[in-house]
């Protein structure tokens, strides 16, 4: 991590960690949950050494960036709006935009609302899913996958927290970094259990070191995780607050990259809008979609040179 500088900037009225790297146009990359700016790690020392200024915040809620209390400050309007005064201090119109998981999720949202300030978009593992008018997003995972399907688990302020902290930090993290269960995230109902991986081992990927790991633990100990449950928390009222973009194109330049065993992509119905059609209808400028093989949900860190060179095969064209 040598050469990666910290500091804390006001945006939005919270204050927000950002790591960062590096001279010339700026890479905003944007983490996914349970993580932190540290899951961009390898992207920062790649993309800083090929004459970008990689930038990595924490995110609302997670590490050493602010933390609101309650639930409703979470929507993708705070989110969204936390970024763009992040751009702003920065001194610059548009960036290249990177997100994974939530990050890719919010990423979506800034795409939507301010695409003037996103110059192309490399979107990891959870493509960009239309609004469904007639019903809430939340109401509808549930329909289909049932009340024990992860986001609807963690539904419930202070539930997952609760069921987290009796099987510890280490083991929730471990549990869901290292998973290579395909298909829908199901928790058993009450309890954590094996939750997002049944076939858990004492031993870690050769791609999660143990201070990598412990790097998570330390944080999310002190931070907790309410900060990332919010956001699943608001899906149903980022649902309504959507409406006025209920059909909306997004004409921004993206590259997306998943995993062929991301628990996303492998969930019913998301390799048939992907690879269908519906996706490149919704984004006219996809311009390449990308599946690794024998690679699972967290691509960015567990196939960080591939992720480093397909970013930067798309960028350097802009």
């Amino acid at each position: 991590m040598e050469g990666i500088e910290h500091r804390t900037v006001e945006v939005n009225g919270i204050k927000m960690h950002i790591a960062e790297k590096g001279e010339g146009p700026v890479v905003l990359f944007l983490h996914g949950f349970p993580e932190l700016w540290y899951s961009w790690r390898h992207q920062i020392l790649a993309l800083s050494s090929l004459g970008y200024h990689a930038v990595v915040p924490d995110l609302r809620g997670y590490g050493d960036t602010d933390a609101p209390d309650s639930t409703s400050n979470y929507t993708c309007f705070h989110i969204v709006g936390d970024l763009i005064g992040l751009i702003d201090s920065l001194g610059v119109d548009q960036v290249f935009l990177v997100g994974h998981d939530w990050g890719a999720i919010i990423g979506w949202y800034l795409c939507v609302f301010r695409p003037e300030r996103v110059k192309a978009y490399v979107c990891l593992s959870v493509p960009f899913l239309h609004r469904n008018p007639k019903v809430r997003i939340v109401d509808s995972l549930r329909a289909v996958y049932g009340d024990d399907y992860y986001i609807c688990r963690f539904q419930e302020a202070g539930k997952m927290e609760g069921e987290i902290a009796e099987v510890g930090t280490e083991y929730f993290l471990k549990n869901l970094l290292t998973t290579r269960k395909t298909g829908p995230p199901i928790l058993p109902k009450g309890e954590f259990g094996s939750g997002f991986n049944p076939h858990m081992t004492e031993s870690l990927p050769p791609w999660l070191t143990q201070h990598d790991l412990q790097y998570y633990v330390s944080n999310f100990q002190r931070t907790g995780f309410t900060g990332g449950l919010n956001y699943y928390r608001n899906m149903n009222l980022n649902w309504e607050l959507m409406a006025p973009w209920n059909v909306v194109k997004i004409r921004v330049p993206v590259k997306f990259i998943t995993g062929e065993l991301d628990m996303v992509y492998t969930s019913g119905g998301i390799k048939e809008y992907i690879h269908g059609g519906g996706f490149k209808e919704d984004v006219p400028n996809l311009e390449e979609v990308i599946v690794q093989k024998g690679v699972a949900h967290f691509n960015n860190q567990e196939a960080p040179q591939e992720i480093n060179d397909y970013i930067y095969d798309f960028i350097r064209k802009f």
